[in-house]
């Protein structure tokens, strides 16, 4: 066995590696979930008597101006609905700290050349699949580092891999389904570097299903090879256990970044075929953003960037950003465009010549369909935006320089278009990228440009900024 040395000084440390979300928080009052989220994760003490209530006060006060800072909302010291609603959302049990920092006291291993070991398996997949998920987990990190990792089957690895349920004598036991689903320990001495997943959760190889074991582990050794949380929403080290595609999966740049501050790049880099560029986040100040599609889901705004969305809500000032297949494993990234319908009441998702529909944040059964649905001539294969107009019900599709208008009522596309875009929208200049409407405008995005007009007239009004309703 590893030695257990100093375990006490790298418990106080840690405080814990889980990366998967908290048990659902039903039946508890508002304030109880703050404490308790507060309390796990970001060192809020217990109350100890009636006469530390204004001690306790500002204490909470503090902590959740740290939480909301962290999560990039409004920084308020109150409980208010925002703070609340991410409070509740699936998450990471460790504590959160600055985008790719290492755990306190600079953990990494001094050697590059480290061994794993898979001391039993899960019920949930079959030991070949376990086997195949841990290696291509560990190769993640791998391929940007001059860590190499080789498996033995007895004795002590750096790195122990096991499955368990309830208290497994680590000091911190597991919670049951649907709670914290794994966690990992630093490079230290003792459990430093062990990966403990909950054997009461459902594991999958390849399906989006329950939690994807593959996922979940790199993002466990990632803790293992001495990364904390990452702030960034597209990392893999951003606390919340989102689902990807494993077949398509690349590290995403900021975890690139966080890793090889550690060990340094890979030296073994093929430069005869050299691997695509880490994807990294959109930042939606960036002037030369150009959106892929943008739509209404009653009453937000949804704005759609590679593997990203934004979510715009009326009544408040800050702007949330996802991944896609954290909300829609069914939908492909890169889309090409979007448009809400408030005939059918579905938002439909477009990316080559298949549609995909929402209902609410539902899929709706039946999907992906072809774009011919929309009746389109045969050589169309490709939208480039969608403008759907709540005044008539007529879809108008740009395709390069033309647009296409659709009579949804009809259920027929309308004769005499193709029309160029510039004859229905005089001073359009360049190539649609995204359009919607929105309180009586027309808003078509050219690149990084937006182009306002009226949505009864199509007169042009004014031409803004992509980040107009993206403010930084």
């Amino acid at each position: 066995m590893k030695s257990y040395y100093k375990l006490g000084v790298l418990i106080t440390l840690v405080v814990s590696a889980y990366t998967s979300p908290i048990a659902p928080l039903a039946g508890k009052d508002r304030d109880s979930i703050a404490k308790d989220y507060l309390t796990k994760l970001y060192g809020l003490p217990k109350q100890s008597s009636p006469d530390s209530e204004k001690r306790a006060s500002s204490e909470m006060n503090q902590r959740l101006k740290e939480m909301q800072q962290f999560f990039r909302l409004k920084v308020t010291g109150k409980l208010d609905d925002e703070t609340l609603e991410v409070m509740k959302k699936p998450r990471c049990g460790v504590p959160d700290v600055a985008a790719y920092s290492t755990f306190q006291g600079n953990y990494k291993w001094k050697k590059h050349a480290l061994t794993y070991r898979i001391e039993n398996y899960t019920p949930d997949m079959s030991v070949a699949e376990v086997d195949d998920s841990i290696k291509r987990a560990l190769q993640v990190w791998a391929d940007v580092t001059p860590l190499r990792f080789s498996r033995v089957n007895r004795g002590t690895a750096d790195i122990m891999i096991s499955f368990a349920v309830g208290d497994h004598q680590d000091g911190y036991p597991f919670d049951g389904p649907d709670g914290f689903l794994a966690h990992a320990f630093p490079p230290f001495e003792g459990l430093g570097g062990d990966a403990h997943f909950d054997d009461d959760e459902k594991f999958s190889f390849r399906s989006p299903e329950g939690y994807n074991l593959f996922l979940v582990a790199a993002h466990e050794f990632g803790h293992s090879l001495g990364l904390d949380h990452s702030q960034d929403p597209g990392a893999l080290m951003f606390p919340t256990y989102v689902y990807r595609d494993i077949d398509t999966f690349a590290l995403p740049k900021d975890d690139v970044n966080g890793i090889q501050s550690l060990y340094g790049p890979n030296p073994d880099i093929d430069t005869v075929n050299p691997k695509p560029t880490p994807p990294g986040t959109p930042n939606k100040c960036d002037p030369k953003l150009v959106l892929d599609a943008v739509t209404m889901l009653r009453g937000e705004l949804m704005f759609f960037k590679s593997r990203f969305f934004w979510r715009s809500y009326p009544l408040s000032a800050t702007v949330e950003l996802h991944l896609i297949k954290g909300f829609w494993p069914e939908i492909p990234d890169n889309i090409d465009a979007a448009f809400e319908s408030p005939l059918e009441d579905k938002v439909f998702i477009i990316r080559g010549d298949k549609v995909w529909a929402l209902y609410g944040y539902d899929m709706v059964q039946g999907y992906p369909k072809s774009l011919s649905m929309f009746s389109f001539p045969s050589n169309v294969k490709k939208i480039d935006a969608v403008l759907y107009d709540e005044t008539s019900y007529k879809i108008l599709f740009f395709v390069k320089n033309e647009i296409y208008s659709y009579n949804e009522e009809q259920r027929k596309m309308e004769t005499g278009f193709p029309k160029p875009v510039q004859d229905i929208f005089s001073g359009m200049t360049g190539k649609v990228t995204a359009a919607f409407q929105y309180k009586g405008f027309n808003y078509l995005f050219s690149g990084p440009n937006l182009f306002e007009f009226g949505a009864h007239n199509n007169k042009l009004m004014r031409v803004l900024n992509n980040n107009y309703f993206l403010p930084c």
